[in-house]
């Protein structure tokens, strides 16, 4: 009998199959870069407030703790607005004529409080607790970024669930001491992980961090 397809077709059907396996692969691939990138998850974007409110003057310069503004960090589960009341408390004395801070002045004024445009936005079926993080010694930095050298704030972090779950699989990787929670300017020693001081503070605060997926999703 003679022979129909020319010898090379399974050659040809062979690199047609892996073809396709390859070309689906890179395209999940791709799939999941694209869902990791900037682009998509916003982060390095600064935002335009109302007010062009310094983290970088404020904190890097001025020193101020975050719990000045924060007040709520340590025994809430939302970090909290501070009221335009906190803002006036030093600029009814400082830049108190600046037209920049207009809006705040008004905001005092009339009652209305300023429309600050949140950063970092979690979705509403993610559960996230201020209080529980920053009460087990994860500092403001680890989740929030460099924010003592932003003119403007910026989600630095993915704020993706791979992003949360490498900090509840190795919290030893982020831990610092309670009293150093606050402070944007921290980094372990050179010898900390090498003397395994993360891992007594592990112990010493009791750090369970949970995977399931009732833990963030209520």
């Amino acid at each position: 009998m003679t022979q129909v397809f020319h010898h090379s077709t399974n050659t040809l059907s062979k690199v047609s199959i892996f073809g396709a396996l390859l070309i689906v692969a890179w395209a999940l691939w791709a799939l999941l870069e694209i869902n990791r990138s900037s682009w998509v998850n916003q982060s390095g974007v600064a935002r335009e407030q109302p007010v062009p409110f310094s983290h970088q003057h404020h904190v890097g310069g001025m020193g101020i703790d975050c719990r000045y503004c924060h007040t709520a960090v340590e025994k809430s589960a939302v970090a909290g607005i501070p009221p335009t009341k906190t803002c006036i408390n030093c600029h009814s004395q400082v830049w108190s004529d600046s037209p920049t801070l207009e809006p705040v002045r008004e905001s005092f004024r009339t009652g209305m409080s300023l429309e600050w445009v949140r950063v970092h936005d979690l979705p509403d079926f993610v559960y996230f607790n201020h209080s529980a993080h920053v009460n087990k010694g994860i500092g403001c930095t680890t989740c929030h970024g460099p924010i003592d050298k932003m003119p403007l704030v910026y989600q630095q972090a993915s704020l993706q669930m791979e992003w949360c779950l490498d900090c509840h699989r190795h919290p030893e990787k982020y831990v610092r001491p309670k009293e150093e929670v606050f402070n944007a300017a921290w980094q372990p020693p050179a010898d900390w992980f090498e003397k395994g001081r993360n891992q007594e503070l592990i112990a010493r605060y009791q750090i369970h961090p949970r995977t399931s997926c009732s833990t963030c999703h209520r």
